[in-house]
């Protein structure tokens, strides 16, 4: 236990200090047990009470996890290790389809939008006081939840859609509550759920979302809040529909205490329609980011959800950022009136890569999945191995323990980058890197 370390402190503010900072430099290594209470309480001499708050400390922070009668031990992965370092190195030559990126060639330029927002600015600048949504910010985006049957709701901006799922978990959820993620599902919302001292309790997903008897154990055993992701679910591509959104809301029925967010960052850029789990339970967020329609760099998310939880998550912002930049408002407002974005023909480019590759695959006998976005996921039976093959061969792709806690192995294939010549070699590399693996559920 701890091997040569020794922790030291005579305050709960002190110890926890000392762990944490021991395993931001390695010092004690993830999944690493701590001593029980009473015994550090006794080699430090300090009361038990001080190193249970120290614990308790640690654990609020997402440093470590508490495993009932096992005890205390280091998280497999702590607050200060997110999963983007579980990245590959991608050697001078290799296609990257790693990243998870947009094709920048679909995005639109931004200096017209830019210019009318500045141009704006110039004549009715922003100063303090002033309302943190405009509104030639909230009417359109009011009228595009309308339009796809998303609950009457009041309007919110943050930056990104991280951002607003943070700030919704915090509003309504304690450090020591249990949220339900899917899994696979996004490496970041794995990452602020136990940064936040949450429990995550993952919830295995197939082509449809959220498999529905996954979903109602989960929250049996106590999930406090449940996210999903509408369509394009990074990695695994899923999409809800229609049918499955009716199977979910018939569960979330049974659990009108729980905190429901829906994703939709992908929105304007797929061919699925919106099949969103708003409004199931009192308390609700439905949150759509710019990123991948207009770029990652133009920080900007829409949401909207119950008053109550709009009204907290726009207090929480006051209090830190303030409000986000209305000259980003204003020029996302300008590339919604402008129509940059084709929707159909970003929608088709994408689906076009991604139903290629996985017809390819297909036909090699490899197992893979991708309903609508732009990801695929390969379930595999050894991720170092596939990846390092795939390596050797020119291509670069995400181990799929980015995005994993209990689901089996996989790698996920961002298409953004691919042409039309690339599909085939691609196809034929991850056949000869993976054995053929096939699975009823995504992993």
């Amino acid at each position: 236990m701890l091997g040569e370390y020794r922790i030291t402190g005579a305050g709960a503010a002190e110890i926890a200090a000392d762990v944490e900072r021991a395993v931001g430099q390695g010092a004690l290594g993830p999944g690493e047990s701590l001593p029980p209470l009473r015994q550090l309480a006794a080699e430090l001499e300090v009361n038990p009470n001080t190193v249970a708050a120290a614990y308790r400390l640690l654990r609020d922070r997402g440093v470590i996890e508490t495993a009932g009668r096992r005890g205390s031990r280091v998280r497999a992965r702590p607050a200060t290790t997110s999963r983007d370092q579980l990245r590959v190195e991608v050697p001078p030559g290799a296609r990257d389809l790693s990243t998870g990126n947009p094709d920048p060639v679909l995005l639109p330029p931004l200096y017209e939008a830019l210019a009318a927002a500045a141009a704006r600015h110039s004549e009715r600048p922003m100063l303090y006081g002033q309302s943190a949504v405009t509104d030639e910010l909230s009417g359109p985006a009011r009228e595009s939840f309308d339009t796809d049957g998303v609950p009457d709701g009041p309007i919110g901006v943050t930056s990104g859609a991280l951002d607003a799922i943070e700030r919704a978990l915090i509003a309504h959820l304690r450090p020591g509550d249990a949220v339900a993620v899917e899994d696979p599902g996004w490496g970041s919302v794995l990452d602020v759920v136990p940064a936040l001292g949450m429990r995550a309790v993952p919830v295995a997903v197939d082509d449809d979302g959220p498999v529905p008897g996954e979903v109602e154990r989960a929250l049996r055993q106590g999930a406090r809040a449940l996210i999903v992701t509408d369509r394009g679910q990074n990695p695994t591509g899923a999409a809800i529909s229609g049918g499955r959104a009716s199977e979910l809301r018939a569960v979330l029925a049974g659990y009108p205490e729980v905190l429901v967010i829906d994703d939709d960052h992908v929105h304007g850029l797929v061919e699925l329609p919106l099949h969103p789990l708003a409004g199931s339970t009192p308390h609700w967020m439905l949150v759509r980011s710019t990123a991948k329609a207009y770029g990652p760099d133009l920080r900007l998310s829409v949401l909207t959800g119950d008053p109550v939880t709009v009204d907290r998550v726009q207090g929480r912002y006051r209090l830190g950022p303030g409000w986000v930049s209305h000259l980003l408002q204003d020029a996302v407002v300008h590339l919604w009136r402008s129509g940059a974005v084709d929707t159909g023909a970003v929608a088709a480019a994408y689906a076009w890569r991604r139903e290629g590759l996985l017809r390819a695959l297909r036909d090699r006998g490899v197992a893979a999945y991708g309903r609508s976005g732009m990801n695929v996921w390969v379930p595999v039976p050894d991720e170092t191995g596939a990846v390092a093959r795939l390596l050797q061969s020119g291509w670069a792709v995400a181990p799929g323990a980015r995005f994993r806690v209990a689901s089996p192995p996989g790698v996920r294939v961002t298409v953004s980058p691919l042409a039309g010549g690339d599909i085939l070699p691609l196809a034929d590399a991850i056949a000869d890197a993976v054995r053929p693996h096939r699975s009823g559920r995504l992993g």
